[in-house]
């Protein structure tokens, strides 16, 4: 296993690049099945789900429209339990098929708190794809309906997640080390 030093923490490779790729490409074969003539909207949350985004969107074989939402809700490796939102939703989505594109859903916090603005918006239908999913830490009684990679309640860093700004760009998944 890949061990790399992000600030003053140690990460190793938990998924591969490969590993992360065919759980994206399982994830757009079902939504596209799924989703077949609904023309869904997809809203990507940013920073983290960038990457995921991008390569789900070129897998996802339907007509569809993608919009940006910023939210924050970390510092450092814990969730404050409060969501920001930094850039909000401009596109009507009333009457429409949403789906949420996020990095992860950890305590879900976030994701039920934009779910309901989108709901607000109008949206009849309201789905999440997650890259990846920590069943142990969510606290809802509540399942996203796209869930690549489920994972253990471990901070994570890589494919658009990060450490206080770093790992973004680290082409795999990978776990803080606990020393």
């Amino acid at each position: 296993m890949a061990r790399i030093k992000i600030l003053d923490k140690t990460f190793e490779t938990t998924y591969t690049e490969a590993d992360v790729l065919s759980a994206i490409s399982r994830v757009a074969d079902k939504i596209s099945k799924d989703l077949t003539d609904k023309d869904p909207v997809f809203v990507c949350v940013l920073n983290g789900a960038f990457m995921f985004a991008a390569d789900l969107m070129k897998r996802v074989n339907i007509p569809s429209q993608i919009s940006f939402v910023k939210l924050a809700s970390y510092s450092g490796t814990q969730s404050t339990g409060v969501t920001k939102e930094l850039i909000g939703l401009n596109e009507s989505l009333v009457g429409k098929t949403v789906v949420i594109i996020e990095d992860i859903v950890d305590t879900g916090i976030t994701i039920a708190n934009l779910m309901e603005q989108v709901r607000q918006k109008g949206a009849t239908d309201v789905r999440v794809a997650t890259l990846l999913y920590k069943p142990a830490s969510c606290k809802l009684n509540w399942t996203p309906e796209y869930v690549g990679i489920e994972i253990p309640n471990d901070f994570i860093v890589g494919y658009g997640l990060d450490y206080d700004g770093y790992g973004r760009n680290i082409p795999e998944i990978m776990t803080l080390v606990k020393e």
